[in-house]
């Protein structure tokens, strides 16, 4: 059953409320921030708060760790304390590389088993490598890529306003990119808080383009991001007719039926189970 990734909610490591409230929040993973949301001068406590509460744990929730750059001071640092510590994923910023993600991969080389890898894709390098940094999966803990829409916007010097138009390129590489190699793509933030339709709107333009989820920063959009990123009625009516339909006695064999009105091959059988295992997995017990 597919892990959702809906809703990655980003908090600084260094707020001890924020971690309180996220334990009671409905979102799929928690991300402790020891990166752009803390300061030098707290770097220190916040990487041993983010420690503390993933010892404490997040119930089912997903729980991750944002460490600073390698090439930054706290770097090294970060990723053998996030090792240590054992979350379920090291989410790894400034990715450029192949050669950068096998590093940050070294450097979890004493975590448990079950410790991922995300990469951060947020600089104009890093599209020019995509292919290669996704490839990594292959070889290493690597199991996400995340968008960051405002280091990359700022690197390509890009103005990008409602629609993202500028970003659109970066948005579809890093999405086949990813499906190509078995890897969640994860959007990037919205910043304007107070703009609920403005966050509606990019998160439908998120899942269209293939993204599995979005990074959040405030806990108001976590319920709007959780039904964009969820199946609709529509869709589980599509998947469950598909799956009857092939499951179908007469069916047996067949690679082509008639769903709907509409042809659907072996291939939309496959996306229906995928479908249906989702819901399953975000629905209220």
């Amino acid at each position: 059953m597919p892990r959702p990734r809906r809703s990655v909610l980003f908090l600084p490591a260094s707020n001890p409320r924020a971690i309180d409230k996220a334990r009671t929040l409905p979102c799929d993973v928690v991300v402790l921030d020891l990166e752009d949301a803390v300061g030098p001068e707290a770097k220190t406590s916040a990487r041993e708060a983010a420690v503390a509460a993933v010892a404490e744990g997040f119930g089912d929730r997903e729980t991750a760790i944002r460490v600073n750059a390698l090439d930054t001071p706290w770097g090294a640092i970060d990723l053998a304390a996030a090792a240590a510590a054992g979350p379920d994923v090291v989410l790894a910023p400034k990715i450029g590389s192949a050669a950068a993600v096998e590093a940050c991969d070294r450097a979890l080389a004493g975590a448990r088993e079950g410790v991922r890898l995300w990469a951060m894709i947020e600089t104009p390098a890093a599209l020019l490598e995509l292919p290669a940094i996704a490839a990594c999966a292959g070889h290493t803990r690597l199991d996400a890529l995340v968008l960051g829409v405002n280091d990359l916007s700022l690197g390509l010097a890009a103005r990008s306003g409602p629609g993202r138009e500028p970003l659109k390129p970066a948005m579809s590489w890093t999405v086949a990119a990813a499906r190509a190699h078995g890897l969640t793509p994860i959007d990037g933030v919205f910043n304007r808080i107070d703009d609920p339709q403005g966050f509606a709107d990019e998160c439908a333009q998120g899942r269209a383009f293939g993204f599995a989820g979005k990074s959040l920063i405030h806990p108001s959009q976590i319920d709007p991001c959780n039904v964009a990123f969820s199946p609709d009625a529509a869709e589980l009516a599509w998947a469950r007719s598909v799956v009857e339909a092939f499951e179908a006695p007469e069916a047996a064999g067949a690679g082509v039926l008639r769903v709907d009105g509409a042809m659907a091959e072996r291939l939309h059988l496959e996306q229906a189970k995928l479908i249906l295992a989702l819901h399953e997995a975000t629905r209220n017990p």
